[in-house]
């Protein structure tokens, strides 16, 4: 038995819920293919969506995902019929794998994300800034995680420069061999709330989540010596129930994590280069050869890497190929609802 307000169930989600019938309020804590698993006041029951919202869902991203609160039916025995998808309060989006543009919800109605990043030689700072840009416009807190501080050699200097991309975000040094970091984490889980946790394979995501339940749920593989990279572990999305009442999702190691519509957020990680843009000599600097420009001035004298300068064009070029690509499906499906309206009007009538 549990408590909806033990789920994250909060004033947001019901202002939202509409009761009709049978519905009761169920939260998504695991997605395999078509089946969910859902937790709700009577206990966890195994969920498929009803066959009127599968037929009426328009894209991937209106189907449940792994955090949401859905109205639901129970059935007997530990059954569950899932109708709607309640309102979001937060997102965390990626493009889908592929070639094709759209939207993949890894998880939602998250207060905190973990993003996991191991000391070792896989330490990324380019990969950082991809994944806090993503965050940022989640709505979720983003918090950094330097996993396995007991093989650095200086942390001190590992911590100072993930800082120098990481504006505005709460870093710590974690080990699971000796616990340091653990008690700092614990702060962000507490009764209520809900983390999600990133990062890519082999940075200890599935030994910390041990760790914390007190028991071992995830499977753990060692890294590779030669690169220092890991194997797949966790294959699905996953909510797990704390001991101390937060809330948990998994999710599985992600390499290369291609933006969504991330709005703002990369002006919010390059905060620094945005701020040198108005005193560029050109309102339309691109800030690569115009004379004046601020930003070049900066990376002259050293106050901005180039490193840094190129993954910010990186990831500009990245958003506006995703922003165009969506404005032409949009014109698409325009055009095909449009189409089926004409033919609809030209059926002769009885």
């Amino acid at each position: 038995m549990f408590q909806l307000q033990q789920l994250g169930w909060s004033p947001f989600f019901q202002q939202h819920w509409e009761n009709s019938g049978d519905f009761v309020p169920a939260r998504v804590v695991e997605e395999q293919r078509a089946a969910y698993r859902v937790l709700c006041e009577s206990g966890e029951l195994l969920a498929e969506l009803s066959g009127h919202f599968r037929s009426s869902a328009s894209e991937r991203a209106d189907l449940p995902a792994v955090g949401d609160w859905v109205a639901a039916t129970p059935r007997l025995p530990s059954r569950a019929t899932i109708h709607r998808v309640l309102p979001r309060l937060s997102k965390f989006s990626r493009k889908s794998a592929g070639d094709r543009t759209t939207e993949q919800i890894v998880a939602a109605n998250i207060d905190t994300v973990f993003l996991m990043s191991s000391l070792n030689a896989d330490l990324n700072l380019r990969r950082i800034e991809r994944y806090l840009a993503v965050i940022w416009n989640s709505g979720a807190q983003p918090v950094v995680l330097l996993s396995k501080s007991d093989i650095c050699e200086d942390v001190d200097a590992a911590i100072q420069a993930v800082s120098e991309v990481a504006f505005g975000v709460s870093i710590h040094a974690i080990s699971s061999v000796s616990g340091e970091g653990f008690d700092a984490m614990t702060t962000y889980v507490t009764a209520g709330r809900t983390v999600a946790v990133l990062g890519s394979s082999g940075v200890g995501k599935s030994t910390m989540i041990n760790r914390l339940l007190g028991r071992d749920v995830q499977e753990v593989r060692e890294i590779r010596e030669d690169d220092s990279r890991g194997r797949h572990t966790t294959t699905s999305r996953r909510l797990f129930l704390l001991p101390g009442g937060g809330m948990l999702i998994d999710t599985p190691g992600m390499r290369e994590l291609q933006l969504w519509d991330t709005g703002d957020a990369v002006s919010q990680v390059f905060d620094e280069i945005e701020a040198l843009a108005p005193d560029c000599r050109f309102r339309d600097c691109e800030h690569q050869s115009e004379p004046g420009c601020a930003v070049q001035a900066a990376i002259a004298d050293g106050r901005i890497t180039n490193d840094r300068f190129e993954s910010y064009l990186k990831l500009r070029r990245e958003q506006a190929y995703v922003l165009r690509k969506q404005d032409i499906l949009a014109q698409i499906e325009e055009k095909k609802r449009w189409k089926h309206i004409h033919k609809a009007h030209r059926q002769p009538r009885e």
